[in-house]
């Protein structure tokens, strides 16, 4: 082995905690308040709670009584050598060993599954909640630090249910019974025992000074790395485009090593805990045996029955203070992933919709939008829009990146909620129409087709779950996506994984639009739709979306202007603004910012071809 090799593991840099430490104190409220709300959803457990309360109780009381009856035997049996009831004694101690097993197997028992019906309401209540979190939340942050909150976070508070409670709850019991019975046996080895007691306190409060902040650090780049990961792997076809290997492997390093500075520190100074307290147990044990055998010798004080007794006792009552130690390093790894947690559950839900709001069972999907400004984290995006669509016209937005089409688009499908001025649908303002009832008669196709993990027929199905077979796939046909379905081995049973993998970007797009075309919507949205597609597919989606758009009020996002020429009307959207609107030949004749747009791509398109 090299020296390097040698050195390794000396030579992980130190990480500062007093900053981390401060922040930690301003939130101490919040740790207590963390472990209420764990609390409530233990207490949705009460009568098997009770009935471990029971078994714990019984187990730490037979604890106690064990090494008593030992202490008595050699007291009055061993010393005097008197064998009269020796063998009642024997079986006791045989019963009380025996139930306290028993006690110890079924507290564990009913824990287990308190700890498993607590860990699935929490997990049901996080996931319920990413459900009712508007799309803004999922904008600014990680999908993979998310994932994180829902596995690793929650993962943790079900470690920590699954043995700790119950071990915070014995060794409390146990500490006190044991104290309680040393003080009435003998005060002065009583004292003795204590004397350790301030060294405990010292070397804990230190060790759990530093744990505490390591293992929040800890678990925030557990977070970080799982959110790059996933980041990653999804754009895993970008990243070898673009030969990005290296800076990708070299970032995860960063991050990876990060994790394992802060694993390393958390790890190595929760482990001084057992250390100390079994040089501490050591020191305690002698001192008893010392001070035991002078009073023993010279006193009639103590017995050698009690000296033996205050011996296991020891063993006991210092036994409980290092299980409160490792447990109180565990409930803090806990604490930190249920904060995590619970921080998500308390973030700004959707907006709820008003109580007088109305339900819509039907729409032709005439909307208006009148001076319609919107602003995202105080930067304005969208400036006084007007527009109107009417019943089964096609409108298309075109304009660069950034000019406020998908923002559009968003506010109609309410997603966000506008600022200033008005949108109606049938004369009804947006804002006051459930959120449920609109999406209803909504569908959509966008420029990333998503596909879930399951069947085709499954995918085209959750456009409308209460659709036939026989619907799903005359959807299909109408999506031109039935001639590529039949070709596959299982058909309409192939299994899809979210990627798509084993079907082409443009079969894929044909699903999103039997998915759409299944669901019967009034307002169809097309964002990107036929951006990433080839030649031939175009034209197959382009006579689907035809079939799907006829008698339907459709919203279009395009940068290929040859695809929207037949929209009733095209709106040239700049830095928020419209800046020119009308049909295609209107816009043309007017060789503004459209026609100069529209010229752009022609020449382009004639250099491609060229080429």
């Amino acid at each position: 082995m090299s020296n390097n090799e040698l050195k390794a593991p000396f030579q992980y840099k130190k990480i500062p905690i007093d900053q981390h430490s401060i922040k930690d104190k301003k939130k101490a409220k919040n740790t207590t308040e963390t472990l209420m709300r764990i609390w409530s959803y233990l207490a949705r457990e009460k009568g098997k709670l009770s009935l471990v309360i029971l078994m714990v109780t019984i187990s730490a009381v037979l604890s106690l009584l064990g090494p008593y009856l030992v202490g008595t035997a050699i007291d009055e049996f061993i010393v005097t050598q008197e064998l009269s009831g020796f063998g009642m004694l024997l079986i006791s101690l045989l019963f009380i060993y025996l139930f306290q097993s028993l006690s110890l197997f079924l507290q564990n028992y009913w824990m287990i599954g308190i700890a498993q019906n607590t860990v699935y309401d929490l997990r049901k209540d996080l996931f319920k909640q990413f459900h009712r979190l508007p799309i803004s939340y999922f904008d600014k942050r990680q999908h993979g630090n998310l994932m994180s909150r829902l596995t690793n976070d929650i993962d943790n508070v079900n470690n920590v249910l699954n043995s700790s409670v119950i071990q915070i709850f014995s060794s409390v019991l146990t500490l006190v019974g044991t104290l309680v019975v040393m003080l009435l046996l003998s005060p002065i080895l009583t004292l003795v025992t204590m004397i350790i007691i301030p060294l405990m306190y010292i070397a804990t409060r230190w060790i759990t000074k530093r744990t505490g902040p390591l293992y929040k650090m800890q678990q925030n780049d557990l977070g970080e790395i799982n959110g790059y990961i996933e980041e990653v792997l999804s754009g895993q076809h970008v990243v070898q485009a673009y030969s990005q290997e290296k800076r990708v492997i070299h970032q995860f390093e960063q991050k990876n090593n990060q994790l394992k500075q802060t694993g390393f520190w958390a790890q190595n100074i929760a482990g001084f805990i057992p250390k100390v307290m079994n040089t501490l147990n050591f020191l305690s044990f002698g001192l008893i045996a010392l001070v035991g055998g002078i009073l023993s010798i010279n006193t009639s004080l103590v017995t050698v029955g009690i000296i033996v007794i205050f011996i296991e006792y020891s063993r006991q009552f210092t036994r409980p203070l290092n299980e409160l130690s490792n447990q109180f390093n565990l409930l803090l790894s806990a604490v930190a992933g249920a904060e995590r947690v619970f921080n998500v559950m308390d973030e700004t839900l959707e907006e709820e919709d008003e109580q007088d709001a109305l339900k819509i069972t039907s729409t032709v999907g005439h909307i208006i939008f009148d001076n319609v400004s919107f602003a995202y984290e105080a930067t304005p995006i969208l400036k006084n829009i007007s527009f109107e669509a009417k019943p089964g016209e096609k409108i298309a937005f075109v304009g660069h990146t950034g000019a406020g089409k998908t923002t559009i688009i968003n506010l109609i499908s309410r997603f966000y909620n506008y600022d200033d001025g008005s949108i109606t649908l049938g004369g009804n303002e947006l804002i006051k129409i459930k959120r449920t009832s609109l999406r209803k008669h909504m569908a959509f196709v966008l420029q990333d087709s998503f596909l879930f993990q399951g069947t085709i027929r499954e995918n085209i199905r959750y456009g409308r779950l209460d659709a036939t077979d026989s619907d799903v796939e005359q959807a299909a046909m109408d999506a031109n996506a039935h001639e590529f379905i039949k070709q596959l081995p299982n058909g309409y049973e192939t299994i899809l994984d979210q990627e798509g993998s084993g079907i082409s970007q443009g079969q894929k797009q044909l699903l999103t639009i039997a998915r759409a075309l299944i669901a019967k919507p009034s307002i169809l949205i097309l964002d990107e739709a036929t951006s990433n597609i080839d030649t031939i597919t175009e034209i197959k989606i382009q006579d689907a979306l035809h079939r799907l758009m006829s008698g339907r009020t459709s919203f279009v996002i395009a940068h290929r202007l040859n695809t929207i020429q037949d929209a009733d009307q095209i709106i040239m959207l700049e830095h928020g603004k419209i800046v020119e609107k009308g049909n295609h030949e209107k816009l043309i004749k007017q060789k503004g910012h459209y026609y100069q747009l529209y010229k752009g791509q022609l020449i382009e398109e004639a250099n491609e071809t060229l080429e």
